[in-house]
């Protein structure tokens, strides 16, 4: 994969082949190890750890700014806030953290998360088929206790077996790196949250929403 980046990268960026060529031209790069290796040739960061070692610094702060907030928001945070087991798991954390954060910032979860609990197998294909960019879970046989976490884009599942959602969310901000993926407007300051704050990219240019959330937690 190293030897052919170059070619690759002027091949994705310049003729803007669909989700689906690109997977058919170079399969290997739809696993996550590559997509990670992909993400350090063009960025020089450890996408993985290094998002996942900043949402685990700030979780403590944001989780106070969550507790703390009131009105009709309020509300909804706690209602995020109080699935969450009494000691959860890091992944439940980071879980918790991530959706609580994309409320906090004005945007849904269900922009960007579709879970299907004990669902027809067909029937998840089906309507993944008509999704632009979604991390998913399926849960089809409840009785094995197996589920996939994966993503789609354009209709096309492009990652699967991913585990839990924060490390989708990671690996989703690596795939829009690897082949050129713009933000979904819906979710501008969450993709800009995770990009700029978690992974510290171009963090000097931030919206006022997403610089405002930054001084509060480094104050």
């Amino acid at each position: 994969m190293a030897k052919t980046f170059a070619h690759r990268r002027n091949e994705i960026v310049n003729q803007s082949p669909t989700i689906e060529d690109i997977k058919a031209r170079w399969p290997a790069l739809f696993e996550a190890s590559n997509i990670q290796d992909e993400f350090h040739r063009i960025t020089t960061v450890h996408l993985e750890s290094k998002f996942m070692s900043k949402l685990d610094e700030y979780s403590p702060r944001l989780l106070s700014l969550f507790h703390s907030k009131g009105g009709t928001m309020g509300l909804r945070l706690q209602t995020i806030l109080l699935k969450a087991p009494s000691n959860p798991t890091i992944n439940i954390t980071r879980d918790t953290v991530i959706r609580c954060l994309m409320l906090y910032l004005g945007e849904s979860a269900d922009q960007l998360f579709k879970e299907y609990d004990d669902a027809d197998e067909d029937r998840v294909a089906e309507d993944l088929a008509l999704q632009d960019m979604k991390i998913y879970s399926s849960q089809t046989n409840p009785s094995e206790a197996t589920e996939d976490i994966g993503i789609v884009i354009d209709g096309t599942k492009v990652l699967t077996g991913l585990g839990n959602f924060p490390k989708a969310c990671a690996m989703l901000i690596g795939l829009t790196y690897a082949v050129d993926l713009a933000y979904p407007k819906e979710l501008k300051y969450t993709f800009e949250a995770f990009q700029k704050l978690f992974l510290e990219l171009d963090c000097l240019k931030l919206s006022p929403k997403v610089n405002s959330l930054k001084s509060k937690l480094l104050a």
